[in-house]
This record gives structure tokens, C-alpha cells and sequence, in this order.
């Protein structure tokens, strides 16, 4: 059988296919509370007025996504209910009818064509190196490969559940569009997303930053600088009508009712405490890890009387407010200023030295690791914000396929936690498994050569001893009753170090950039 050419897009279609297939078989496994969310926000859109929308509360899911989600979910509960009209029933609290669990497995699968396409967008913004003629070995092979079948991804969204891979789809297509340099429409693109789901704004400074900076000043001086007199008046004019128009149509109406402060307060619920009932693995984790660690010293010292302690909330999973033992406990307020100071040098970077659009997707990266890393109230789901983009630099530079592997192979693992029931075991084991060895030795092949260093690959293995010791030793200990949270604290703190390192070196690597830049002018 002949190879397929690498100018024949036949491959991209059998890996959109294959994966897809996959995604159905995957329809009867374990789902999360997250699916029950999303049938209530069904059963809200399908069932009351617009005006009830925000204020419903039978559920304590209620609604807590901008409004253009809720018409989503408004669209998807007209085809719902010619599947089981039940599940539109506010009422009907955690219904899961054979018909439910199929319309809204298809739901996500169907509305992943987003993604399929802005994958086959973003594949063709690749730089390609001339002479490779192994359709295999070409960048923009890989990157679909990693993109399409990304592991994280598929277990959050198709085991899981949410709609990560439609949102994820808008996201890219827009990043997409600023590599091809068609500007407004990456703006217009990102203005939908984030008034689909308003954790993107996270990622808004460097979208901000670069769309003034690169799209309209349209000039630079010689060094680099921006060249002040080249501002363009009717392009801040055309950027900031797409944002105006798109949050207008989505928030417009709840501002004419008068419950814009209903909204932001479903939207931004501070109260829900510093840390998941999982800890995400990032520089809180660590924080909270340490405060333990001193306050069960100080017990054993008899410095500390354990009565006067706060209760060990963050290691019984639940999600609250929370105040810490020893460490001055992390108002919101803390995380925002920590967030916006570990963004700010990538930010002031493309202001100073753009670097085009890449150097855009590099901030846009930064962005999203630093909101992670000191963000209030973090998921660990939203590792996945940095891990996708960040395929599009991995297939590009070998110092960014480093960052990546170490990145997406923590970030992966730490998402192990979310499918605990030992039916979906061996699915996550071996999906991890083949997409984490696919993304090494696909690297590998295509920069010709070893891309950690020996002390890396001994972090990554220390990973096999980390699950081994959470599912297979520690479950036949006597503390598994006692300490029943001390799996999820050691995987959270082990990943914590790997994320925290690529963070780290993704860091030195941009502000390598700004010295060479800096000496090139010298």
C-alpha cells in the first residue's frame, strides 16, 4: 500500500476518525458530577425564562458560566429532549437514563468537530523544516497527532465529562488565525470563547497586550521598539467594536433586566477556598503541603497545642474556605496580585519585542501556566489551557519539545485522581501510556536525538513509584482507612515539583530570548 503523500490530508481525516471511534466506545464508562452540572444547566435553559436563568437554584449545580453558554445549553436541550425528555426536568436531580447518558456523550463528541477543525488550522500555521519527505516524521503530522488523540483531553471530556474540546476548538482556531495574521477574526473568535467560559481571562493579557502592540501599532523603529507615531485609530476602533458587540449580545440582556450583579456573583464565587477538594498541582499545593508538614511538627515538638488547630479540612476533599495552620492563610486577593506578577515579564515582553504571533502563542502559554500555578481556587483540569498550545511551539523548537514532554507528562498524570473507580484503571494507564511514548519518540524522531536530560527522565519515572505506591501499596495498608487522602496529597505534591520546574524553565527560556534580542542590537 503506497504512503500517503504529505500535501494528501487523508491522514488527518483517519486520525479525526480513529479518535472519534474511540470517543464512542468510551460513551457507558464512569461519568463525574460534571455531567449531572450540565443536565441541569440543560433542564434550566430548556424549562425557565431567560430572567430565571441566574437565579435558579433547585440543583446545587446552578448556573456559573457566562450567558452565551447558557444559550448552548439552550440549543443542545432542542435536540435533548427527542432523546428523553426527562432530563429537562429541573427536578429529576441526578437523572441518568440509558437515552441521557447517550445525547450527552454525543453532545460532546458531535461538537468536537470544533476542534477537529481548528487542529487541521493550526497543523497548517506550522513551520515546516525543507526536505523531510516522511509524513510521519513532518511537524504538522505530529502535531495533530498530539493535539487530536491528546490524552488529557480525552479523559476529561469523554470519560470525565465537560465540553473542554468545543471550548478548547474556539481557542485554537483563534490562535490559529493571529499565525496567519488574519487578526480580527483571532479577536473575534477569543471575544465568543470568553463569554463562554470566563477562565480564558486568564489567558486575556496576552491577547490584550498583543493585539495592541502588533495589530494596532503597525510599525517598529529599527531596535525593535514600537515606532509611537504608527498608531492606528480605526484599528483600536474595529477591535474594541467586535468586543463591545460580542459581550453586548451576551450580557446585554441580563444588564437590561438589571441582574448583571446576579451573574458576576454565580460567576465569580469566591467562597469556594483556595484549593479544589483535589489539590491541583501547582505552587499552593506546595504552600499547603508545608503548612502540614509544620504543623504535624510542632505537634510532635509540643510547641503547638492540637486543639487550638484548624480542622483538616483541605485533606478531607472538601471544598471550602480554609484557613491555614502555621502559613498566613491565601486570601484571593493574594492569588490575583501572584497571578498578574508571574504574567507580568511575558506580558511587558511582547510589548517590548513582539516576535510576531509565536512570540504571542509563547506569552498566551505563560498566561496560562501562571494562572494555574497561583490562581484562586484552581482546577487541575486546567492544565490542559497550557499543554495545547503549547503542542504548537513543542513540533517548532527542541527546547520547547523539553518543556513539553516534562509539562504534559505531570500535568497528565495529575489528572489520574479524577477517575478513581477501578473499571477505568487500565484505560487511563494504557491511553497515557501510548500517548505519552508516542509524544517522546515522535519528538525524538524529529529532532534527531535526546531531548531530556538524565535528570529529567529520573523525575518522569519516579512517576511508575508514584502510582504504584497509590494504587497497589498504599490501598493495602492500615492507613488506608485512617489517612484515606494521602495518595491524592503525594501525587498532587510530586506533580506539583514536575509543573513547577517546566514553569520555571519555560520562564528562562523567553527571558533568554529578550537577552539575544538585546545583544543581537548591541
Amino acid at each position: 500500500m503506497a504512503t500517503p503523500r504529505v500535501d494528501d490530508w487523508s491522514w488527518f481525516l483517519a486520525l479525526a476518525l480513529g479518535v472519534s471511534f474511540l470517543k464512542c466506545i468510551l460513551i457507558n464508562t464512569y461519568h463525574s458530577t460534571d455531567f449531572e452540572v450540565h443536565r441541569n444547566w440543560l433542564a434550566i435553559a430548556h424549562s425557565f425564562p431567560v430572567s430565571k436563568w441566574y437565579h435558579e437554584n433547585t440543583s446545587e449545580w446552578t448556573l456559573d458560566y457566562p450567558p452565551l453558554f447558557a444559550w448552548f445549553e439552550y440549543g443542545l436541550s432542542h435536540v435533548a429532549q427527542h432523546f428523553d425528555k426527562e432530563m429537562l426536568v429541573v427536578q429529576n436531580l441526578n437523572y441518568t437514563s440509558p437515552a441521557t447518558v447517550l445525547f450527552q456523550r454525543l453532545s460532546v463528541i458531535v461538537t468536537d468537530m470544533v476542534f477537529i477543525y481548528a487542529v487541521k488550522e493550526c497543523c497548517r500555521s506550522v513551520r515546516e523544516e525543507k526536505g523531510s519527505k516522511d509524513l510521519l516524521g513532518h511537524p504538522f503530522f505530529i502535531l495533530a497527532a498530539l493535539l487530536l488523540w491528546n490524552f488529557g483531553l480525552l479523559i476529561v471530556d469523554h470519560i470525565h465529562f465537560q465540553y473542554n474540546g468545543f471550548l478548547f476548538g474556539i481557542l485554537l482556531l483563534s490562535v490559529a488565525r493571529h499565525l496567519q495574521g488574519r487578526h480580527l477574526e483571532g479577536a473575534l473568535l477569543f471575544a465568543v470563547l470568553l463569554n463562554l467560559k470566563h477562565i480564558y481571562l486568564y489567558i486575556a493579557p496576552a491577547y490584550g497586550i498583543f493585539l495592541l502592540r502588533s495589530y494596532c501599532f503597525t510599525e517598529d523603529n529599527t531596535d525593535g521598539s514600537v515606532r509611537w507615531s504608527s498608531f492606528s485609530p480605526l484599528r483600536l476602533v474595529a477591535l474594541g467594536s467586535i468586543v463591545i458587540s460580542v459581550c453586548a449580545l451576551s450580557f446585554g440582556p441580563f444588564i437590561a433586566m438589571g441582574q448583571l450583579p446576579q451573574v458576576l456573583s454565580r460567576l465569580f464565587p469566591f467562597k469556594r477556598g483556595l484549593c479544589h477538594a483535589y489539590w491541583a498541582p501547582n505552587v499552593w499545593a506546595l504552600y499547603n503541603m508545608v503548612d502540614k508538614a509544620l504543623s504535624v511538627l510542632g505537634v510532635r515538638l509540643k510547641l503547638l497545642d492540637v486543639a487550638k488547630l484548624p480542622k483538616a479540612s483541605m485533606t478531607g476533599g472538601l471544598v471550602q474556605e480554609f484557613q491555614h495552620s502555621i502559613l498566613p492563610s491565601v486570601s484571593p486577593s493574594i492569588t490575583l496580585i501572584c497571578t498578574l506578577l508571574s504574567i507580568m515579564p511575558a506580558v511587558l515582553s511582547i510589548w517590548h519585542r513582539p516576535r510576531g504571533a509565536r512570540g504571542f502563542l509563547r506569552c498566551l502559554v505563560v498566561c496560562a501556566l501562571g494562572s494555574f500555578m497561583f490562581g484562586w481556587h484552581v482546577h487541575e483540569k486546567a492544565i490542559i489551557m497550557a499543554i495545547l498550545p503549547f503542542s504548537i511551539l513543542a513540533v517548532e523548537s527542541r527546547e520547547d519539545a523539553g518543556i513539553f514532554l516534562m509539562l504534559t507528562t505531570t500535568g497528565h498524570y495529575s489528572l489520574f485522581p479524577l477517575l478513581f473507580t477501578a473499571a477505568e484503571l487500565p484505560i487511563k494507564v494504557l491511553l497515557m501510556l501510548l500517548f505519552t511514548l508516542y509524544s517522546f519518540t515522535s519528538l525524538k524522531k524529529l529532532f534527531r536525538g535526546s531531548i531530556l536530560n538524565p535528570l529529567e527522565t529520573t523525575y518522569l519515572l519516579g512517576l511508575v513509584a508514584v502510582e504504584i505506591l497509590c494504587e497497589v501499596v498504599y490501598p493495602l495498608s492500615p492507613w488506608q482507612h485512617t489517612l484515606p487522602f494521602v495518595p491524592l496529597l503525594v501525587t498532587s505534591v510530586y506533580c506539583s515539583l514536575g509543573v513547577s520546574y517546566s514553569f520555571i524553565r519555560l520562564y528562562v527560556s523567553l527571558l533568554r530570548q529578550d537577552g539575544t534580542d538585546k545583544h543581537k542590537q548591541l
